[in-house]
């Protein structure tokens, strides 16, 4: 692999864990304990980064378990990947994401870091399914040592924008906040199409 390989992973990642999509959803959660948005920026990128780190080592291993081969995975993956992508696009709230309910329910929760910020929110099923297959393309040790950099970086990044997030809120607007996430959804349409399209070829290798 390529560094232009590394840096689709690591675009591909970002437009997927859309941090900036997050950042009023951390707000009202965080809105009762101001005190604590710090340790709470804090928690929810080690939480996400840990889930990563995890769908990375042992993804493979569990679709082994359960005899899913990795291109009808990659089809599916590319399936849920398009369906986030449209939310995205029509900037709407995805329910594969959180639902209503457990938006209200992390309102009155003490710690909302791990649930559902980590998870769901920022490290969820499209998440985990794009880090199962980039583990998949890796080849080597130094390529699997860079998705785990990128992984720790994706984090890294996590954590600057909730941790900046009420001078986010305060500066950008709703409009500019809209416009990101539909670019990123443009970027995560592109490549969950070639996922679909890479699953097909290798499970009807006629249609090639």
């Amino acid at each position: 692999m390529d560094w232009n390989e590394y840096t689709r992973m690591f675009v591909g990642l970002i437009a997927i864990v859309s941090p900036i999509s997050v950042v009023p959803l951390y707000l009202s959660f965080t809105e009762n304990i101001k005190h604590r948005r710090q340790a709470v920026a804090r928690t929810t990128a080690f939480s996400v980064a840990c889930i990563f780190i995890v769908a990375m080592l042992l993804g493979q291993s569990i679709l082994a378990f359960f005899s899913i081969s990795i291109d009808a995975f990659r089809v599916a993956g590319g399936i849920l990947l398009m369906s986030i992508a449209f939310s995205m696009l029509q900037v709407k709230i995805n329910r594969t994401g959180h639902t209503p309910e457990e938006d209200r329910e992390a309102v009155e929760s003490p710690s909302v870091a791990v649930v559902p910020l980590a998870m769901p929110l920022l490290a969820g099923p499209g998440s985990m399914s794009t880090i199962i297959l980039f583990s998949n393309q890796t080849e080597g040790a130094i390529d699997k040592l860079v998705l785990f950099i990128i992984c720790l970086l994706v984090a890294l990044i996590i954590w600057g924008i909730l941790h900046f997030a009420p001078q986010i809120g305060d500066r950008m607007s709703q409009t500019a906040m809209n416009v990101t996430t539909r670019v990123m959804g443009l970027m995560l349409a592109a490549m969950s199409v070639e996922f679909i399209v890479g699953g097909l070829r290798n499970l009807l290798p006629g249609l090639a």
